[in-house]
């Protein structure tokens, strides 16, 4: 029996803690090749001095360099928070066929909650994309990360 998206919105959650553990925002991404997971990535634009080592182009990375193509098509991409306009254009460069995210960010996010560039026809490349998945998790995990730094803030 093959995977579900419940199944691998809980790989890129494993990622998604690799990242929190680093003390990165605790965003993960896995992509998805014919049920087999190729890529995967956390957010690390922290320690690695790089404001685009996000989850999704970390994982974009490694699924590019495993398959020695920098084109994905067919693939799918899963993470854990809504994209943002840099990912969303990794994504639709790497030609990634459908997009399925975590919880909604209402500060950055360009799947329909600051924008949609998904829905955009003028770009020519349009991912399927849907939201919601294990979105409780997703979110419960920004937000104690989040809550946890405040406290250190407001105690420091």
């Amino acid at each position: 029996m093959g995977m579900t998206d419940e199944d691998y919105m809980r790989a890129a959650l494993e990622q998604a803690h690799l990242a929190g553990s680093c003390g990165e925002v605790p965003v993960g991404a896995v992509v998805v090749c014919e049920g087999e997971i190729i890529g995967r990535g956390f957010n690390q634009p922290i320690g690695r001095h790089d404001p685009t080592a996000h989850a999704e182009v970390m994982a974009l990375r490694d699924a590019a360099s495993r398959l020695g193509n920098y084109r994905l098509p067919g693939c799918e991409l899963f993470v854990t928070l809504e994209p943002c306009a840099m990912c969303s254009g990794a994504i639709m460069h790497a030609r990634i066929a459908r997009v399925v995210f975590g919880a909604r960010d209402p500060k950055t996010g360009v799947a329909g909650s600051v924008l949609d560039l998904y829905a955009e026809r003028r770009l020519n490349h349009h991912a399927q994309i849907s939201g919601g998945v294990l979105a409780d998790a997703c979110g419960a995990l920004l937000s104690s990360f989040f809550a946890a730094r405040r406290g250190r803030t407001l105690s420091a």
